[in-house]
Formats: C-alpha cells, sequence, structure tokens
C-alpha cells in the first residue's frame, strides 16, 4: 500500500488538536502574595465558552465572552523571561509549582486578575493550555460554576527556575451585573494536564456564583506574570 506523506500529516494534526482539548486546566487592589499549597484532586476545570454572549460595557448587565476576557486580561502580561517554545522539554507538574494571584486590572465593567505559577524546580519545565480553576468556601466547598475558557491560541512556555506563566481569570464586576456573590476562602488551581492543585488564599472580595452574568473565563497561560 502506498500512504500518503500528506495525509499522515493531517492525521498527526488532528490528533495533536485532540489531545488539546483535553487539557484540564480546565476586593484590595493590592496582589495576593499568599504562598500556595498542594491540595489532592483536581480544581473545576474550564470550558469551552459557546453560547456567544457579548461583551460587557460600562454600567452593562450583559456576560462577557471569552474574547473579551481574554483581551482584557492580555493587556498587562509581562514576560519575567520566560519563553515560548516548541521543543519536548516534560511539562511541568504540580509539585514543582508555586500559585499566586496578582493585581486586579478592572476594566470595562470586568475585574481581570493574573494567575501565575512560578517553577520551584531546580530544572526547566513545561507549561500549555488552560488552568483549572474554582472557588471555595473556608470548607472546600466550591463556590459557583466551573470557569468557562477564552477564546485563544495555546502556545508551550518553557520555565526555567524561578520563572513564571500567568493565565487570566476575569468575571463581570457583580455591582453592574447584579449577579449573586460570595466571598471565598481561597482559589483552586491545576495545572494542565495535572490531578494535584494549588490553593491560595483569596483576598480580592466577592466574586460571582450565580444569576445574572456570573460566569468566570479564563485565558490559555504565557510567559510572565501578567503585571
Amino acid at each position: 500500500m502506498v500512504h500518503t506523506p500528506s495525509l499522515q500529516h493531517g492525521t498527526l494534526l488532528v490528533s495533536a488538536v485532540a489531545v488539546l482539548g483535553l487539557l484540564t486546566a480546565c476586593g484590595s487592589p493590592a496582589a495576593q502574595t499568599t504562598p500556595s499549597h498542594t491540595a489532592s484532586g483536581t480544581a473545576g476545570p474550564a470550558t469551552e465558552d459557546t453560547a456567544g454572549s457579548t461583551a460587557p460595557s460600562s454600567g452593562s448587565a450583559s456576560a462577557a465572552t471569552g474574547g473579551a476576557a481574554a483581551s482584557s486580561a492580555k493587556a498587562t502580561g509581562g514576560t519575567s523571561g520566560a519563553t515560548t517554545t516548541t521543543g519536548t522539554t516534560a511539562r511541568c507538574h504540580t509539585s514543582e509549582l508555586s500559585a499566586s494571584v496578582g493585581r486586579n486590572n478592572p476594566g470595562a465593567g470586568q475585574e481581570n486578575f493574573p494567575i501565575v505559577l512560578t517553577n520551584k524546580s531546580a530544572h526547566t519545565c513545561t507549561l500549555r493550555g488552560y488552568p483549572g480553576a474554582a472557588f471555595v468556601s473556608a470548607s472546600g466547598a466550591q463556590l459557583g460554576p466551573d470557569p468557562k475558557r477564552s477564546s485563544g491560541s495555546p502556545a508551550t512556555v518553557a520555565l526555567k527556575p524561578g520563572q513564571s506563566a500567568w493565565a487570566g481569570l476575569s468575571f463581570s464586576n457583580p455591582e453592574i451585573s447584579g449577579a449573586k456573590t460570595a466571598t471565598p476562602a481561597a482559589l483552586v488551581v491545576t495545572p494542565p494536564d495535572e490531578r494535584d492543585s494549588l490553593k491560595v488564599t483569596w483576598t480580592a472580595g466577592e466574586v460571582p456564583v450565580s444569576g445574572n452574568a456570573s460566569s468566570v473565563f479564563l485565558t490559555v497561560f504565557s510567559a510572565g506574570t501578567g503585571a
């Protein structure tokens, strides 16, 4: 049988896209610097946003689309020396990472926070795709539904020891949207393709958990800290 290279290439490309689709993860303006700690289990994975909702303007109660959330969250991204790569370096495991939530960058009726993962190991590792994330109460109960994925093109980010990558977390301001709220005790974050999570104390006040415009959106990881 004659094997056609272009057909094999297309099959591999479709397989790669299928694997990418399985990636899990899926108040005060001051940055949250409380150290994270590892928790067993998986934070709520982000889900695809297919509702086609419209982005909010100031004073609007409409839900943000993934694209709007991604655009707002990425506006202030830093690089911190981390780079994107197409190499084969092993992915970062939860035990090799620490997590934090950066300073809020509000705008257009939205609250935008960078979720920052930092390589604390002694070797280079990579992150690619979306984090898993969930707001939880002091007892560990999840508050609100799983976040949705903003549209974006995942790229592999190589982290040398001490370097960071960030993913945007955005939601409509509850005072504008009228969503029902709760005040989380922590944000639980799961790195891509991992099952163990990192828990970060949440100090930024109320978040939307139900009702109008209560969706929370996540972006793909980019190099830097989002500051």
